[in-house]
């Protein structure tokens, strides 16, 4: 199997940051919350956002911001499509826990090629979601996004199924894992602090979670 890539790792790393914060925004991006994001400079960034924009993969208007033009949105589902497979095969095959696959995809992500990508999403079955919840875009470009809120959005007394935990902070999976909380579990919010922090009933018992691990956890409707 051939490698294949048409864009150099820098620019698909933009690109797949562009495709994460549009998709949470659901609009553009701005240029301070792009390089808040990759951790480089606004001047960097927009030195970046200019040569995207050359290639037609992004609509570039400064001081405005950046969204994906349908060039660069296809391509960046493929970046997407290679990480969230390599998550799911190093997770799954390897056994490397939550907290640690998205390092290592990102590590590897790059030099996967398009043929050994299909064959670890065969291997896998054609997995529909990594491990951390996070939909894998299909072969064809599809994605399914599945209704979901913050954890923090809740009021006392709902609940909601564990759907999705943000893969940005190792920090915040590895808290989660020590108080036995993982996808798919139920969380019934039993009180909401002043500050913002949340206690939840799970299934291992009763915790506190501040605002950044609430952020992070997204919930579908539970039963």
């Amino acid at each position: 199997m051939t490698r294949a890539r048409s864009f150099s790792p820098a620019v698909e790393d933009y690109l797949k940051a562009i495709y994460r914060l549009q998709s949470e925004v659901g609009g553009p991006v701005s240029t301070n919350a792009l390089g808040g994001w990759l951790g480089v400079t606004a001047p960097s960034a927009s030195g970046m956002l200019k040569k995207l924009d050359d290639l037609r993969l992004v609509v570039y208007v400064p001081y405005r911001g950046v969204r994906l033009s349908e060039a660069g949105w296809r391509a960046a589902l493929g970046v997407v499509r290679r990480h969230r497979l390599l998550e799911a095969f190093l997770a799954e095959t390897l056994g490397l826990s939550w907290d640690k696959v998205h390092d290592e995809a990102e590590a590897l992500e790059h030099a996967l090629s398009p043929g050994l990508c299909e064959v670890i999403a065969a291997r896998l079955g054609d997995p529909r979601t990594d491990p951390h919840g996070d939909p894998i875009p299909t072969r064809d470009g599809r994605v399914a996004e599945a209704p979901s809120t913050t954890l923090g959005s809740l009021r006392p007394g709902q609940r909601g199924r564990v759907a999705r935990v943000s893969d940005r902070d190792p920090a915040v999976l590895r808290f989660l894992t020590a108080r036995g909380i993982a996808l798919g579990d139920i969380l019934e919010v039993r009180e909401v602090g002043p500050g913002g922090a949340v206690t939840v009933q799970a299934r291992s018992g009763l915790h506190l979670l501040d605002v950044p691990v609430t952020a992070a956890i997204r919930v579908a409707p539970g039963q």
